[in-house]
């Protein structure tokens, strides 16, 4: 049971770690305590939203454009319903959950027993990395630890719960991030949910009604301190957020540190969700909510976190290929993000062997073969004036961020081949190109209207098209 697994953290008083000391650090105007590294008592960053959110964005991330999420745990074994399916399986009294486990498994099965079954038999990194590469992707975000409390690598704080002492016998963090920094140019980060469901440490914090913070100082913060120190990921994603505030979390704190004295400090950016009310007000990125895309220009930088899998985040054996994302839609979804100033982060969900399923692969590498000719119209890029042409919403723009060059990016060619367009006016001397070819399009200006005449064969049955405006 977890709650076994757990209980010794009872016992735990922590003063030190292998890597840092720490030190008792009350926030300004703030009446909690959290433990954190020497080093962060003279800082360039201080401990309020006020200080952090003068931090600039990396550049990185912004030129980056497009992501992989992985969602991969021990909810990948029963790979039923969604990646929540402890949750489900505990909270609901009938229903499907507790259909599927009465009919597969006996009644005395725990979910810490699917833990054997996730082996990660299949497992290969460097193919992955591969994968990633071929996708067009910039950079990864792989899951570190769910809701369930599983770490996909060997924490001291875990207490066997991970995926070396149980399940795979390796470390699976460890391992990704090595294959990714040998055998390609993409960064790497990592997911982690700030709460556990059922950790017994973080339940009676919540019944104290977060008034005590016996699960932050004695695992959460610790985790990623972790984490950083011996992985020095360059995105923090966190989760789990949302039922205490960030003063309960530490948030600030950790981020201060982070911005300052961390190994990853002038690199790494992190998103908004670090405590109830935070998202969207706070980080270097925001996300907001799951599958966030605005469709307008915003002010601040933003992710559109989505999946492939229309239903879940992490793998389910039973879904049929309606629930599938096609690769028009995820192009769609790429372009309508880019243009209005966002990072698209697209999530795959490997199998309990450590597969990712073809279908996904076909997705991916869809997604590169089509960035392989129009990546210049989304890899270092910025907003243009216009986010979609106001006659058709299946025309989106983007610019380059140095050069006087606007892409038009195309999703739906028009049955006629010929384009109308009448956010964009051409002056004498435009050039018109389609990315991919060299050859120059015939266009005409006439009052509002800038008409551009397709040559039907570049359709070539593509799930969108990018035309390149060069104007004098």
């Amino acid at each position: 049971m977890i709650l076994s697994i757990y209980i010794i953290l009872n016992s735990l008083i922590l003063c030190t770690s292998q890597e840092s000391q720490y030190i008792l650090v009350t926030a300004d105007n703030e009446d909690s305590e959290t433990f954190w590294p020497l080093e962060t008592k003279v800082n360039q960053y201080v401990p309020t939203w006020e200080s952090l959110d003068n931090r600039p964005l990396p550049n990185w991330y912004d030129d980056a454009k497009f992501g992989i999420f992985i969602h991969w745990g021990v909810f990948s074994v029963p790979s039923f319903g969604s990646e929540w399916f402890w949750y489900n399986w505990q909270e609901e009294h009938t229903g499907k959950y507790h259909d599927f486990m009465k009919q597969r498994y006996p009644p005395n099965f725990t979910y810490q027993d699917f833990a054997h079954e996730f082996t990660a038999e299949f497992f290969n990194a460097t193919q992955w990395s591969e994968l990633f590469q071929a996708s067009g992707a910039k950079y990864i975000v792989m899951t570190s630890k769910h809701h369930e409390g599983y770490t996909l690598w060997p924490s001291k704080y875990s207490f066997s719960w991970n995926s070396v002492d149980i399940g795979p016998r390796k470390d699976l963090i460890g391992e990704m991030a090595t294959a990714i920094r040998e055998s390609t140019d993409l960064k790497f980060g990592v997911y982690h949910s700030l709460y556990e469901w059922y950790n017994p440490h973080y339940l009676f914090d919540k019944q104290n009604n977060f008034t005590t913070q016996t699960f932050v100082k004695q695992k959460t913060i610790l985790e990623l301190l972790e984490l950083i120190e011996k992985y020095k990921p360059e995105v923090i994603w966190s989760d789990g957020d949302w039922e205490a505030s960030d003063t309960y979390w530490g948030s600030k704190e950790f981020l201060a540190w982070l911005y300052n004295k961390s190994p990853v400090k002038d690199t790494v950016v992190v998103n908004d969700r670090w405590g109830k009310n935070i998202p969207c007000h706070h980080g270097d990125f925001y996300t907001c909510t799951d599958r966030f895309n605005p469709g307008v220009l915003l002010p601040h930088k933003w992710e559109n976190c989505m999946t492939i899998d229309r239903k879940s985040w992490g793998f389910r054996r039973n879904a049929v290929l309606s629930e599938y994302f096609t690769l028009p839609e995820l192009i769609k979804e790429l372009a309508v993000t880019v243009s209005c100033g966002g990072n698209l982060l697209l999530n795959v969900g490997p199998t309990k062997d450590g597969i990712i399923t073809p279908i996904f692969e076909e997705r991916l590498r869809g997604m590169g073969d089509w960035l392989k000719i129009n990546g210049e119209a989304i890899y270092s890029t910025k907003p243009w004036i216009a986010q979609n042409d106001t006659l058709t919403s299946n025309v989106w723009y983007t610019q380059h961020k140095n050069k006087k060059q606007i892409y038009v990016i195309i999703l739906e060619w028009p049955s006629d081949s010929i384009l109308h367009l009448e956010s964009l006016k051409a002056p004498t001397g435009t050039q018109i190109s389609l990315l991919g070819s060299d050859q120059l399009i015939e266009w005409k200006q006439n009052g509002k209207t800038l008409t551009i005449f397709l040559q039907t064969e570049f359709h070539k049955g593509e799930p969108a098209w990018v035309l390149k405006i060069k104007q004098k």
